[in-house]
């Protein structure tokens, strides 16, 4: 009786262990893109396919003052100007949920 007992305890932590496993198994994903050619539109959310409404997104010049303070939208979305100087896109979903783009790559 006490082997049964010792398998199921494996067994269920194994289980969860592999459902905590999952759970985090989702990375930030961040694309940003020209609308036209004055306005930046950028899309975030996760690997997973679920959205990001709310989650911070910040456009930064390279000294670190913060041109665009914003959220992204219900639909996961921020559009903004273009800035005239270099910049870059902060998605910040939380430690470990950042990702950065350069204005270079916003085409």
């Amino acid at each position: 009786m006490t082997a049964r007992i010792h398998v199921l305890a494996v067994a269920a932590a194994l289980s969860a262990l592999c459902a905590a496993t999952a759970a985090h198994a989702h990375y930030p994903v961040c694309e940003c893109r020209m609308a036209d050619g004055q306005t930046v539109v950028c899309t975030g959310g996760f690997s997973d396919g679920s959205k990001a409404p709310g989650v911070v997104l910040d456009v930064i010049a390279y000294d670190e003052q913060v041109l665009v303070k914003g959220r992204l939208g219900e639909d996961s979305t921020l559009s903004f100007p273009r800035p005239a100087q270099d910049f870059y896109v902060l998605f910040d979903a939380g430690p470990g949920h950042t990702v950065e783009i350069e204005h270079s790559a916003i085409k």
